[in-house]
């Protein structure tokens, strides 16, 4: 009995010291990213609310996107068959913020399209952010200095019901020119795997069967530069056009 006590004594200790190396071990998801990393996105989120069911979504991310490809010859004819935005889901009204300083360029222009109303803001670092579908014309001059995390705009439904399919759609463009538009999620420091898991599941992305692993994750998609020849109009495509 007294030798089996002292085994019994010798595995607690044991099991205590690898509860405490496993306590020093820090956990995956909750360290803070290093100032490297961060530095590299430089913008912030465009609602000053957490993401939820009853706060925003984000319904289709930036790229070669499902939905994007069928659409790839008429309303992504543009843009390389490309989604060159990222659309958040979003009930009518809610406030829509800077995602960085800058100065508005753009009022309701109707060169870029996603109307009713929409936004430009040149930023210090050489990028645009475009605001679309808003509910409003932003209540902003030309020219004025926004600060990153100011309201500047009201979030709308492209239809103009506020019940088809209310959302913003935010793009990050080249400056001068606005002739390319960048991927957000490298870009908006934010848990952007999460939020696609928010959005109703993985983000769903077209195959090229010849090459079927390209273009397939949130952050490697292409550039967009607009008025080019399609990126995706695929011989052999999954799920395929039918």
């Amino acid at each position: 009995m007294a030798e089996s006590g002292k085994r019994a004594a010798v595995s607690r200790r044991r099991i205590g010291i690898a509860l405490a190396l496993v306590a020093m071990i820090p956990v995956a998801g909750l360290a803070k990213p290093p100032a490297s990393a961060q530095s590299e996105r430089p913008f912030r989120l465009p609602f000053a609310s957490p993401p939820g069911p009853d706060t925003w979504l984000m319904i289709q991310p930036y790229g070669n996107t499902v939905f994007a490809y069928r659409l790839r010859r008429s309303l992504y004819g543009s843009g390389q068959g490309i989604h060159f935005g990222v659309d958040l889901a979003a009930a009518c009204g809610t406030e829509v913020v800077a995602i960085g300083e800058g100065r508005v360029t753009a009022v309701d222009s109707p060169v870029f399209g996603a109307g009713p109303h929409t936004l430009m803001i040149d930023h210090p670092n050489g990028y645009a952010s475009f605001y679309g579908h808003l509910l409003r014309r932003p209540d902003l001059e030309i020219g004025q200095e926004v600060e990153a995390g100011e309201a500047v705009g009201l979030s709308g439904d492209p239809d103009g019901t506020c019940t088809s399919r209310p959302h913003l759609h935010l793009e990050i463009r080249s400056t001068p020119g606005y002739n390319r538009a960048y991927n957000p999620i490298l870009l908006i420091a934010a848990d952007w795997e999460a939020l696609a898991r928010f959005g109703g599941g993985p983000a769903r992305f077209e195959q090229d069967l010849a090459d079927p692993r390209r273009w397939q994750s949130l952050s490697d998609q292409p550039d967009t530069r607009f008025s080019a020849e399609l990126l995706n109009d695929y011989p052999l495509a999954w799920p395929p056009d039918w």
